[in-house]
């Protein structure tokens, strides 16, 4: 249990640490905010346009007496809506963190410098276009796990008491745990972790990992919150990926319940 109250710890030290750091915040918050003006964009056009799609697709209604067509392409048009929505939720980090990638990589780089005893931060020495493949690609596959996750809790949410109880807890502890793999991969894919050995070493400490994922994904879910948060969960994120390698820790940033008015940083 205690690798909960560490791992919700990296969270808010994450947090702190942009906090402290006002410019490295307002650089984490561009990605978030153009990829949430996409991604309204898009809802709005799917919003005005959704009905035109739904008619083009379902011309065998057209000659459906009222109001049942009105009824079956408003509930068609509705679905669709809702099904970009749902898309849009569990996307907007992968695409966050694509889009940021050069960004979260600054960032993180900087709070491994901050953190690190000797003031050095890991470099994958791959070039930029080389980094972006491998985090698409890694984000689609992380995607792909999500989806295959999404669909068999949906159906298990039919189950009389337990598809509205245990299911819905278990889908709030596989979406942190995914979210945290997302996050946690900017810091390991500088150090040359494949996705397989991340989802590994994230598997050997689950508590830690439910601690920083769960919590996290609950903020996301207030609206326009994953802006505004995401430069202190990547930093967070940062300094749990130090935790799952064993790396040391070191600094102010780094306290675990210190007080921070003392002068002298704490190394463990």
């Amino acid at each position: 249990m205690r690798d909960l109250g560490v791992g919700f710890g990296y969270l808010l030290k994450g947090q702190r640490w942009v906090g402290r750091h006002g410019k490295q915040f307002g650089f984490g918050l561009l990605p978030g905010l153009i990829t949430l003006v996409l991604y309204v964009a898009a809802l709005v056009a799917l919003a005005v346009w959704g009905g035109h799609f739904v008619g083009w697709a379902t011309p065998f209604a057209d000659d459906w007496p009222s109001p049942w067509l009105g009824l079956f392409r408003g509930f068609l048009t509705a679905v669709l809506f809702a099904l970009g929505l749902l898309l849009a939720v569990l996307t907007f980090t992968a695409v966050t963190l694509l889009v940021g990638q050069p960004f979260y990589e600054s960032l993180s780089g900087t709070v491994d410098r901050d953190v690190s005893p000797d003031g050095i931060a890991p470099e994958s020495g791959l070039p930029l276009w080389r980094e972006l493949w491998i985090s698409a690609r890694d984000s689609l596959r992380i995607l792909v796990r999500a989806l295959l996750w999404g669909v068999l809790l949906f159906a298990l949410g039919f189950l009389p008491v337990v598809g509205q109880t245990v299911v819905p807890v278990i889908g709030f502890f596989v979406t942190g745990f995914f979210l945290t793999e997302e996050l946690t991969g900017v810091a390991l894919q500088r150090r040359g972790v494949e996705l397989r050995a991340r989802l590994t070493l994230l598997r050997s400490r689950k508590t830690l990992v439910w601690g920083f994922g769960p919590p996290l994904a609950l903020a996301f879910a207030v609206p326009f919150a994953a802006v505004f948060l995401m430069p202190g969960a990547v930093a967070g994120a940062t300094l749990l990926a130090r935790e799952l390698l064993g790396e040391e820790i070191a600094g102010e940033d780094a306290r675990d319940g210190a007080d921070d008015s003392e002068d002298q940083p704490v190394t463990w």
